[in-house]
Protein backbone atom coordinates (compact mmCIF):
# COMPACT_ATOMS: atom_id res chain seq x y z
CA UNK A 1 0.00 0.00 0.00
CA UNK A 2 1.50 3.56 -0.99
CA UNK A 3 -0.36 6.83 0.62
CA UNK A 4 -2.91 5.25 2.53
CA UNK A 5 -4.44 4.21 -0.95
CA UNK A 6 -5.50 0.71 -1.75
CA UNK A 7 -3.41 -1.25 -3.73
CA UNK A 8 -4.92 -3.68 -6.74
CA UNK A 9 -2.84 -6.27 -8.56
CA UNK A 10 -2.06 -5.55 -12.19
CA UNK A 11 -3.52 -9.53 -12.89
CA UNK A 12 -6.79 -8.84 -10.89
CA UNK A 13 -9.60 -8.56 -13.07
CA UNK A 14 -13.93 -8.45 -11.81
CA UNK A 15 -15.66 -11.21 -12.61
CA UNK A 16 -17.54 -11.98 -16.00
CA UNK A 17 -21.52 -11.12 -15.19
CA UNK A 18 -24.16 -9.80 -16.40
CA UNK A 19 -24.16 -6.56 -14.61
CA UNK A 20 -20.24 -5.75 -15.21
CA UNK A 21 -21.07 -6.09 -18.68
CA UNK A 22 -23.74 -3.71 -18.31
CA UNK A 23 -21.60 -1.52 -16.73
CA UNK A 24 -19.02 -1.43 -19.36
CA UNK A 25 -21.73 -1.02 -21.66
CA UNK A 26 -22.62 -3.79 -23.95
CA UNK A 27 -25.94 -5.31 -24.01
CA UNK A 28 -26.62 -8.69 -23.01
CA UNK A 29 -28.83 -11.07 -23.57
CA UNK A 30 -30.44 -14.70 -24.59
CA UNK A 31 -26.50 -15.73 -25.20
CA UNK A 32 -25.86 -18.48 -27.15
CA UNK A 33 -23.11 -21.39 -27.26
CA UNK A 34 -19.96 -20.21 -25.38
CA UNK A 35 -21.20 -16.80 -24.28
CA UNK A 36 -23.98 -18.68 -22.84
CA UNK A 37 -21.79 -21.28 -20.85
CA UNK A 38 -19.34 -17.96 -20.09
CA UNK A 39 -21.63 -16.55 -18.12
CA UNK A 40 -23.45 -19.56 -16.56
CA UNK A 41 -19.70 -20.23 -14.44
CA UNK A 42 -20.04 -16.54 -13.15
CA UNK A 43 -23.10 -16.20 -11.51
CA UNK A 44 -24.01 -12.85 -10.81
CA UNK A 45 -23.34 -12.33 -7.01
CA UNK A 46 -26.79 -11.41 -4.61
CA UNK A 47 -27.73 -8.01 -4.24
CA UNK A 48 -25.89 -6.27 -6.94
CA UNK A 49 -28.09 -7.26 -10.09
CA UNK A 50 -30.96 -4.48 -9.12
CA UNK A 51 -31.72 -1.68 -6.72
CA UNK A 52 -34.51 -1.70 -4.20
CA UNK A 53 -37.50 -0.54 -6.30
CA UNK A 54 -35.90 -1.19 -9.47
CA UNK A 55 -37.25 -2.90 -12.60
CA UNK A 56 -35.71 -5.45 -14.79
CA UNK A 57 -35.93 -4.78 -18.17
CA UNK A 58 -37.70 -7.35 -19.89
CA UNK A 59 -36.74 -6.07 -23.06
CA UNK A 60 -35.54 -8.24 -25.99
CA UNK A 61 -31.26 -7.84 -26.20
CA UNK A 62 -29.88 -7.96 -29.51
CA UNK A 63 -26.85 -9.66 -29.73
CA UNK A 64 -24.02 -7.43 -31.35
CA UNK A 65 -21.86 -8.28 -34.33
CA UNK A 66 -19.04 -6.72 -32.18
CA UNK A 67 -19.75 -9.29 -29.29
CA UNK A 68 -15.86 -10.67 -29.49
CA UNK A 69 -16.96 -13.46 -27.69
CA UNK A 70 -19.71 -14.60 -30.75
CA UNK A 71 -16.97 -14.05 -33.12
CA UNK A 72 -14.37 -16.10 -31.09
CA UNK A 73 -17.51 -18.58 -31.55
CA UNK A 74 -17.60 -18.48 -34.94
CA UNK A 75 -14.06 -19.00 -35.48
CA UNK A 76 -14.10 -21.58 -33.53
CA UNK A 77 -16.53 -23.07 -35.50
CA UNK A 78 -15.32 -22.47 -38.81
CA UNK A 79 -11.61 -23.90 -37.61
CA UNK A 80 -13.62 -27.43 -36.53
CA UNK A 81 -15.10 -27.49 -39.56
CA UNK A 82 -11.90 -26.70 -41.89
CA UNK A 83 -10.69 -29.66 -39.38
CA UNK A 84 -13.56 -32.02 -40.15
CA UNK A 85 -13.06 -31.48 -43.91
CA UNK A 86 -9.80 -31.94 -43.93
CA UNK A 87 -10.06 -34.92 -41.86
CA UNK A 88 -12.80 -36.65 -44.37
CA UNK A 89 -10.31 -36.14 -47.05
CA UNK A 90 -7.74 -38.14 -44.78
CA UNK A 91 -10.13 -40.96 -44.66
CA UNK A 92 -11.21 -40.63 -48.44
CA UNK A 93 -7.48 -41.10 -49.65
CA UNK A 94 -6.99 -43.76 -47.04
CA UNK A 95 -10.01 -45.48 -48.41
CA UNK A 96 -8.46 -45.21 -51.74
CA UNK A 97 -5.23 -46.19 -50.37
CA UNK A 98 -6.90 -49.06 -49.49
CA UNK A 99 -9.20 -50.22 -52.42
CA UNK A 100 -5.56 -50.04 -54.24
CA UNK A 101 -3.94 -52.04 -51.83
CA UNK A 102 -6.95 -54.71 -52.25
CA UNK A 103 -6.44 -54.86 -55.92
CA UNK A 104 -2.71 -55.17 -55.07
CA UNK A 105 -3.33 -58.19 -52.86
CA UNK A 106 -5.35 -59.80 -55.29
CA UNK A 107 -3.23 -59.68 -58.24
CA UNK A 108 -0.57 -60.51 -55.86
CA UNK A 109 -2.86 -64.06 -54.99
CA UNK A 110 -3.48 -64.59 -58.20
CA UNK A 111 0.54 -64.75 -58.88
CA UNK A 112 0.60 -66.82 -56.23
CA UNK A 113 -1.92 -69.13 -57.25
CA UNK A 114 -0.24 -69.66 -60.56
CA UNK A 115 3.27 -69.81 -58.85
CA UNK A 116 1.76 -72.50 -56.89
CA UNK A 117 0.64 -74.51 -60.23
CA UNK A 118 3.17 -73.84 -61.99
CA UNK A 119 5.94 -75.16 -59.05
CA UNK A 120 2.95 -78.14 -58.69
CA UNK A 121 3.61 -78.81 -62.53
CA UNK A 122 7.44 -78.57 -62.14
CA UNK A 123 7.36 -81.20 -59.51
CA UNK A 124 5.53 -84.12 -61.31
CA UNK A 125 7.90 -83.74 -63.88
CA UNK A 126 10.77 -83.65 -61.75
CA UNK A 127 9.31 -87.49 -60.18
CA UNK A 128 8.31 -88.23 -64.56
CA UNK A 129 12.35 -87.38 -65.49
CA UNK A 130 13.75 -89.07 -61.79
CA UNK A 131 11.70 -92.04 -63.06
CA UNK A 132 13.23 -92.19 -66.44
CA UNK A 133 16.72 -91.54 -65.52
CA UNK A 134 16.24 -94.70 -62.81
CA UNK A 135 15.07 -97.00 -65.67
CA UNK A 136 17.93 -95.57 -67.84
CA UNK A 137 20.18 -95.95 -65.46
CA UNK A 138 19.05 -99.75 -65.17
CA UNK A 139 18.74 -100.54 -68.79
CA UNK A 140 22.37 -98.95 -69.12
CA UNK A 141 23.38 -101.79 -66.26
CA UNK A 142 21.26 -104.83 -68.03
CA UNK A 143 23.72 -103.03 -71.63
CA UNK A 144 27.10 -103.58 -69.41
CA UNK A 145 26.19 -107.28 -68.69
CA UNK A 146 24.87 -107.81 -71.99
CA UNK A 147 27.90 -106.23 -73.69
CA UNK A 148 30.34 -108.22 -71.63
CA UNK A 149 28.20 -111.64 -72.21
CA UNK A 150 28.71 -110.90 -76.12
CA UNK A 151 32.22 -109.99 -75.81
CA UNK A 152 32.79 -113.47 -73.88
CA UNK A 153 30.57 -115.03 -76.63
CA UNK A 154 32.70 -113.44 -79.48
CA UNK A 155 35.61 -114.74 -78.15
CA UNK A 156 34.09 -117.81 -77.52
CA UNK A 157 33.34 -118.13 -81.61
CA UNK A 158 36.64 -117.36 -82.03
CA UNK A 159 38.07 -119.64 -80.33
CA UNK A 160 35.70 -122.57 -81.64
CA UNK A 161 36.51 -121.22 -85.18
CA UNK A 162 39.82 -121.29 -84.85
CA UNK A 163 39.53 -124.82 -83.20
CA UNK A 164 37.64 -125.49 -86.44
CA UNK A 165 40.00 -124.20 -88.83
CA UNK A 166 42.90 -125.66 -87.18
CA UNK A 167 42.49 -129.43 -88.77
CA UNK A 168 41.72 -127.63 -92.09
CA UNK A 169 44.28 -127.52 -94.70
CA UNK A 170 45.20 -125.59 -98.14
CA UNK A 171 46.75 -126.94 -101.05
CA UNK A 172 47.64 -124.58 -103.74
CA UNK A 173 49.25 -124.77 -107.21
CA UNK A 174 47.50 -128.06 -108.04
CA UNK A 175 45.96 -128.00 -111.68
CA UNK A 176 42.63 -128.38 -112.27
CA UNK A 177 40.96 -131.40 -112.65
CA UNK A 178 43.99 -133.16 -111.81
CA UNK A 179 42.30 -134.52 -108.69
CA UNK A 180 39.58 -136.76 -110.66
CA UNK A 181 36.32 -137.16 -109.03
CA UNK A 182 37.96 -138.46 -105.92
CA UNK A 183 39.68 -135.38 -104.07
CA UNK A 184 40.56 -137.91 -100.73
CA UNK A 185 42.39 -140.47 -102.63
CA UNK A 186 44.64 -137.81 -104.44
CA UNK A 187 45.31 -136.36 -101.29
CA UNK A 188 46.56 -139.50 -99.57
CA UNK A 189 48.17 -140.81 -102.92
CA UNK A 190 50.24 -137.67 -103.85
CA UNK A 191 50.99 -136.13 -100.30
CA UNK A 192 53.44 -138.74 -99.06
CA UNK A 193 55.03 -138.26 -102.56
CA UNK A 194 55.46 -134.85 -102.17
CA UNK A 195 56.53 -134.77 -98.14
CA UNK A 196 58.56 -137.90 -98.43
CA UNK A 197 56.56 -139.03 -95.11
CA UNK A 198 55.29 -142.16 -94.41
CA UNK A 199 52.14 -141.32 -92.50
CA UNK A 200 50.95 -144.32 -89.91
CA UNK A 201 48.14 -145.05 -89.78
CA UNK A 202 47.16 -143.56 -93.20
CA UNK A 203 46.11 -140.28 -93.50
CA UNK A 204 42.46 -139.83 -93.30
CA UNK A 205 40.07 -136.89 -93.94
CA UNK A 206 36.51 -136.05 -93.01
CA UNK A 207 36.06 -134.07 -96.51
CA UNK A 208 38.15 -132.30 -99.04
CA UNK A 209 36.95 -130.13 -102.32
CA UNK A 210 38.04 -127.20 -104.47
CA UNK A 211 37.47 -123.96 -103.14
CA UNK A 212 34.93 -121.36 -105.00
CA UNK A 213 32.88 -121.59 -108.25
CA UNK A 214 34.29 -124.15 -111.23
CA UNK A 215 37.08 -123.12 -113.11
CA UNK A 216 36.30 -121.12 -115.76
CA UNK A 217 38.42 -121.91 -119.77
CA UNK A 218 41.14 -119.39 -120.00
CA UNK A 219 41.64 -118.93 -116.38
CA UNK A 220 45.53 -119.64 -115.31
CA UNK A 221 44.73 -119.55 -111.85
CA UNK A 222 43.65 -123.08 -110.51
CA UNK A 223 41.43 -122.98 -107.35
CA UNK A 224 42.82 -124.40 -103.80
CA UNK A 225 41.94 -127.65 -102.50
CA UNK A 226 40.85 -127.37 -98.92
CA UNK A 227 41.40 -130.87 -96.81
CA UNK A 228 39.89 -131.24 -93.09
CA UNK A 229 41.59 -133.83 -91.46
CA UNK A 230 40.13 -136.35 -89.19
CA UNK A 231 43.09 -135.99 -86.79
CA UNK A 232 45.34 -133.45 -86.39
CA UNK A 233 47.98 -135.36 -84.33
Amino acid sequence: MRGGGLCRAPWFEPPVTRSNLQRSGWQTGPTPNCEAAALSEFPEPAGRGRKHGAKTDQSPILDTPRDPINQSCAMGDASQGATMDGILQEISAVGHRLKGMDSMMTSLTEDTRSMRLDIAGFQSRVSTLEQQVTTVEMQAMLASDRDQELLYLRSRVIDLEDRSRRDNVRFLCFPEEIEGADVQSFLKDTLPQLTGLTFDPPLEFQRAHRLGPEHREGTNHPRPIIACFLRHT
